[in-house]
Order: C-alpha cells, then structure tokens, then sequence
C-alpha cells in the first residue's frame, strides 16, 4: 500500500491558529464505521451520541513545556524541543531532544537558555541528540516549568515572544492532564470540559483512564514509499487494572468502548493484540495501525482531522476505511471545518 494514498488537499486557511474561545463548541462531523454516511454536529452534542452502558477511555498524560530557546556563546540561536528524560539526576537531568541551529553545536557546548540556565550538549545520534540541563541553584526542573514554551506542531505559527503563548499552556492541554511526560497533546480530548464530562456521567456512559506520553515521533513524517515498510516510534504507556476492569464489564453489558483519540486506541489494541484482550500493564507502544488491522477493543472513536500521509490519518482508515474517511475529509474542507489540533473533530461510531 502506497503512503501516497493517504494524501488529501488541504487549504491553509482551515489550519486552526487558535483554539475556540469555548472547547466544546468546535464542529463535530459523524462519520459512520461501516456505512460511511456523515453528518455533522457540535461537540458538545458528543453525550447525546453515546449509550448509558458505554464506556469512554482517556488518555490523562500532561504536555510539558518541552520547547527551549536558547544561544550559544557565538551569538548562534538553537532551538531545543526535549523529547524524554535519559537519566541523569533532578539537579542535573539528562534529555534526548531534537534541536535546531543554522549550525550545530559540539558535544561539550553551552547553549544559554537565561540567566543561570543552561543545557550542555552531550552527544548526537541519529535523529536527536542528548542533552543535560544545568541551573546555578540546582533547580533546572522549575526553571523548565517557568521558561519553557508549550510544544506546538509546526503548522502552529508562534513567534518568540508571542503573547498567545501565555493561553497555549492551558488550552494546549487537556482539562483532565495529570501525569506529566508527552511532548504533544492527545488532540481529541482538547474538546472537553469539566461541564461535558459531567454530561457523560448523566448519560450512564462510564469513564476509564490510560497514559500514553506522545513523543517525538509525532513530529516526523513517513519518509517511506510503502505504509507497510514505516517503523513507529516507541512511546512509553500504563494501563491500570480499573481500566482493564472497565473495558471487561463494558463489553459484558453489550456497551461500546469507545477511544478518545488514537493514542487510547494504540494502547487498548497494543495490549489486546499481546494478550486476547485488554489487560493492566506498563512498557514501551510501537503498534502501527494501518489498513487491513484488525481491531479486538475498540468499537468507536473521537478524533481530530490529521495530516496528509500522516501515522494517524492510516489509522483512522483502518478503522474507517479509507475510502469512507477520505470522502469523510473531503466533506469537512467543502464545509469550512478547521483542521489539525487546534480544529474540529469526528466521532467514527457504529452504525
């Protein structure tokens, strides 16, 4: 199967620059699994959606603000995007990371990021390199906390400075984030509130929790001509034995698990393709979901619009089908929706 076949025309003007002033209002097409019919709706008509009986799973990973500017001692700007903690200690933590500079520094640099903080760079692989953040006081965690920028894709336009930075670390995280370690946000469940979730429980539609922390892999194209010759990053996940539980009683009662978003959707799959079903556990997620997949946990799913030739676009199509979610985005450019992680959403679900 060719990457190409998940292409799809895009205007510029439907990239979301800015979240909506309310999370739910944002546009909700329906898409259905089998049929492909759509229809379109708000998301804060989601609970109207679902069954008393059914189950909703959430990933509750915590977006840390992973992206640093800084320069070396030559007056050359970097740019470093931190990916996952390598070792080191709280007062000398060491990260592997993506960097960027018009030229790249020497293992043993300085890059000043402010006044008594800096990262240290160690060495350089493949992708990335490793870095180790250094603070006077021995506090270069709070000062990640205070000076580091929210890790917005690309296709989000911040200049240094950009006073919409300030809103960006709240509304690029989910309202229900707890356990702090992906360097993007799990984007479907930007749409939810406090007032929405308290609607799912007077629905009857049972909640369950996961952590999957996205990583760096997020960011990276498919540079492969064949889908099935791309190899995904690993991204490091737990799955608590209440949530196991819960998948279990849903599907005993007849409901629908449904995934908020694909990271749910790798970690339920990725733990029922090892064991027959869903089970409680913790490791490393490199699933490739890709047409022809054949799906054991979940039954419906709440998404965002993806990138052309994009990881996540293969697999909303196989959970879909291609030719469903194609014609699916197609009717979602005609009608204005917004695209990508600040945009609208779809709900895939039975029909």
């Amino acid at each position: 199967m060719k990457v190409s076949e998940f292409d799809y025309d895009l205007p510029e003007s439907l990239i979301a620059q800015e979240p909506l002033e309310r999370r739910d209002a944002s546009r909700l097409l329906l898409l259905g699994r089998r049929s492909g019919r759509v229809r379109h709706a708000r998301f804060s008509d989601l609970p109207g959606r679902l069954r008393s009986g059914d189950l909703a799973v959430f990933n509750d990973t915590r977006v840390f603000p992973a992206r640093l500017r800084g320069g070396k001692a030559t007056g050359g700007r970097v740019e470093i995007l931190l990916l996952e903690r390598a070792g080191g200690t709280d007062a000398a933590p060491e990260w592997t990371c993506l960097l960027r500079a018009s030229r790249a520094p020497r293992p043993g640099e300085n890059v000043l990021l402010a006044d008594g903080f800096s990262a240290v760079v160690l060495e350089r692989g493949e992708s990335d390199w490793t870095v180790r953040l250094e603070e006077t006081a021995g506090r270069p965690l709070e000062r990640l906390e205070t000076l580091g920028e929210p890790p917005l894709p690309p296709y989000i336009r911040r200049e240094p400075g950009d006073a919409r930075l300030a809103r960006d670390r709240e509304r690029y995280q989910t309202v229900y984030a707890r356990e702090s370690g992906a360097v993007a946000a799990p984007t479907a469940g930007l749409h939810f509130t406090r007032d929405l979730m308290d609607a799912l429980d007077r629905r009857g539609v049972e909640r369950a929790w996961l952590t999957l922390h996205v990583g760096g892999g997020t960011f990276l194209p498919v540079r492969t001509e064949r889908v099935e010759e791309h190899r995904m990053h690993a991204e490091r996940f737990r799955i608590p034995e209440a949530t196991a539980d819960a998948v279990r009683r849903a599907r005993s009662r007849g409901g629908h698990v449904v995934a908020v978003g694909t990271t749910v959707v790798r970690a339920l799959e990725a733990s029922a393709r090892e064991h027959g079903d869903v089970r409680a556990g913790s490791g490393r997620c490199d699933l490739f979901i890709y047409p022809r997949f054949s799906f054991r946990a979940v039954d419906a799913l709440v998404t965002n619009f993806h990138l052309p030739r994009s990881t996540l676009l293969m697999l909303v199509s196989a959970f879909a089908g291609r030719g469903h979610v194609l014609e699916a985005y197609r009717e979602a450019v005609a009608t204005g929706y917004r695209f990508y992680s600040y945009g609208d959403a779809m709900l895939v679900e039975p029909d």
